[in-house]
């Protein structure tokens, strides 16, 4: 049952730049815990730069948490307060789809961004004591060197345990609730009960994203080669 005073409508709820950083995220996460696995001289190349292709992606993120649009802001997320009343009511399946982020997206969502923050930043310092050293080892000793690739190795970890829970949390809002999570991140578009509409400023959005991951990029290309 629709609330009173809402409509069921089909909503712009993610503007582009951040359905791209969410699949390009995706793809360089994918690849770099394959090639992590796999070591080798040239894979752990590879695994390099798509770490700093992670990082300069989690700075964006973080960025455009504070200036994207309504949905992607850090404000427009669920107060956490709400997490246990959410999860009580999980199984049932008329529950009004939420616009943006439910609780439990939003607690994936800090638990996955410092995740990916930690493993970016301690592998800038991580060594293999073999051939591969990070671009930021000469900054430390060799005992911190050697506790930030532990805790390197850890957070590869974590973060399966992390893409598990996602992927199985997607799963049931596809499968059991019916609340569509995939298509709506790939057309930016998702029906939900609401009073108003959001107003995307399509050109505008893409500018200022387009500028902001160009200076991400220019900072942790500064970052690994000239500090």
């Amino acid at each position: 049952m629709s609330a009173e005073g809402s409509i069921s409508t089909t909503q712009r709820v993610w503007d582009l730049p951040l359905r791209l950083f969410h699949w390009s995220l995706a793809l360089l996460v994918a690849f770099s815990l394959y090639t992590g696995i796999n070591g080798g001289f040239k894979e752990m190349d590879y695994h390099m730069m798509s770490g700093y292709g992670i990082l300069t992606l989690v700075i964006f993120r973080v960025i455009w948490g504070l200036i994207g649009s309504t949905h992607s802001r850090f404000r427009s997320f669920t107060n956490l307060s709400e997490l246990i009343p959410y999860t009580r009511r999980l199984l049932n399946r008329d529950q009004t789809c939420i616009a943006g982020h439910n609780p439990l997206g939003t607690l994936s969502i800090v638990a996955m961004l410092v995740a990916l923050t930690t493993q970016a930043t301690t592998g800038l310092f991580a060594n293999d004591d073999i051939f591969l050293e990070g671009p930021l080892v000469h900054l430390v000793d060799d005992a911190t060197s050697d506790r930030l690739t532990t805790v390197h190795h850890l957070c590869a970890k974590a973060l399966y345990v992390l893409i598990g829970l996602h992927l199985t949390a997607i799963t049931f809002h596809e499968l059991y609730q019916k609340d569509r999570l995939i298509l709506p991140m790939i057309s930016g578009h998702k029906k939900v009960l609401s009073t108003s509409a959001d107003k995307p400023s399509f050109i505008r959005e893409s500018v200022n994203g387009s500028i902001l991951l160009t200076a991400c990029a220019g900072f942790v290309y500064w970052l690994i080669n000239y500090v």
